[in-house]
Formats: C-alpha cells, structure tokens, sequence
C-alpha cells in the first residue's frame, strides 16, 4: 500500500466520521432520555409490587439526594421506594438511613433516575413526588407526607425541551403515566393519539 492510498483511505473514514457525528450524538441523547424514563418506570413498578407483595401501602418518592439533605422534588434526581406507617418518619430528610424494611423511614430502595454523566442534560418534570400503591396494587393516599392519590405524569426530555420532537427538535422525549388503577404506561407525546402502542 502506498503512501497515497493510505492518505486517500484516512480521509474517507474522516469525512465518513464527520457526517456520522451529529446521528451519533442524537442516538446518545435519545438513549439517555430512554434509560431515564425506564429507570423511572422500573422504580414505580418495584414500588407497586412490594406493596402487591406485602398487602401493605408502598410509596415511591422523587427526591433531591441520597443523603440525609434529600427533599421532595417533582424533578428528581433520585426516587426512593418506602413503606409508609403512621410512626415511620417520612424518606424526605433521611435518604441516607440504611436499606431496611424493620427500621424507620423502611426504604427498601434508593436509586438515581439520572446517570450522573447525564443529570445536567436530562430533565424531568412530575405531576406530584409522590405516589403510593395499595395491597391490590392502586393507587392510594400516602400517609407521610399526605398526598391524595391522583394521576401521576412525568416527562422526561432533554434540559432544552425545544429540542424535543413534539416542539419541533429531533429528540424522542418520553412520558411516564400511573394511573389511579395503578396502571404504568410509557409514552411518545409527539406521536398522534391512536397512532401506535406508544403514542400518548
């Protein structure tokens, strides 16, 4: 191979890499914002299981950290799945108690929603923090903090939402819903009502 052929080949795979570059970038979001809804969802649906399991309410909670200064936010980063009790304190302000179902505040499970590499370029946006199942898998009232049960939203998109395929961008944002039945449902707003499984 000559000194000229391997110029000539070097620089296809540079132009093939340069015109692949922006596909490959928005594959890397779109995985993002899918890893994201599914780690929302697989914490719901842990949460709506324990509580089937044990025939006793299970909440699951959007909250801020996983240390002891968590709050509740409707945009998360974590979420934290607990048994509530009349005596139990709430998970809000003890996320970083032990992993324990005899212990107060009885987390069973804490977990990011948002990779760390991707917290700064994921955003979420929640109806409600909280949301909790009964024995039959419904949802009910939480006890601590006290929040009626009402149907659950969550959207996950990327921090500029105008990039988002339903405001005219190219990335396929996702939405989360629960609802009062306990039904777990994720979607596609962009796509037409009707017109496929995924639509919203």
């Amino acid at each position: 191979m000559s000194l000229i052929e391997l110029l000539i080949g070097i620089s296809i795979v540079a132009i093939l890499l340069t015109l692949g570059a922006p596909s490959f970038g928005e594959w890397i979001k779109n995985t993002r914002i899918r890893s994201t809804a599914e780690s929302l969802q697989n914490g719901i649906q842990f949460a709506r299981a324990e509580a089937v399991r044990r025939n006793s309410p299970t909440q699951f909670q959007l909250v801020t950290t996983p240390d002891s200064s968590c709050l509740l936010s409707t945009a998360g980063p974590y979420w934290v799945v607990n048994l509530p009790t009349a005596t139990a304190t709430s998970p809000a302000g003890a996320c970083g108690a032990a992993i324990s179902d005899t212990t107060s505040p009885y987390i069973l499970q804490l977990s990011p929603v948002v990779s760390s590499t991707a917290q700064a370029s994921i955003a979420l946006s929640a109806s409600q923090s909280v949301i909790s199942f009964d024995g039959l898998g419904r949802q009910t009232a939480s006890v601590n903090p006290l929040t009626p049960a009402a149907p659950l939203t969550i959207n996950v998109t990327p921090s500029d939402t105008t990039t988002c395929l339903a405001n005219g961008g190219t990335l396929r944002c996702l939405q989360l819903t629960v609802t009062t039945m306990g039904q777990i449902r994720m979607c596609d707003p962009s796509l037409a009502s009707g017109s496929t499984l995924t639509a919203c």
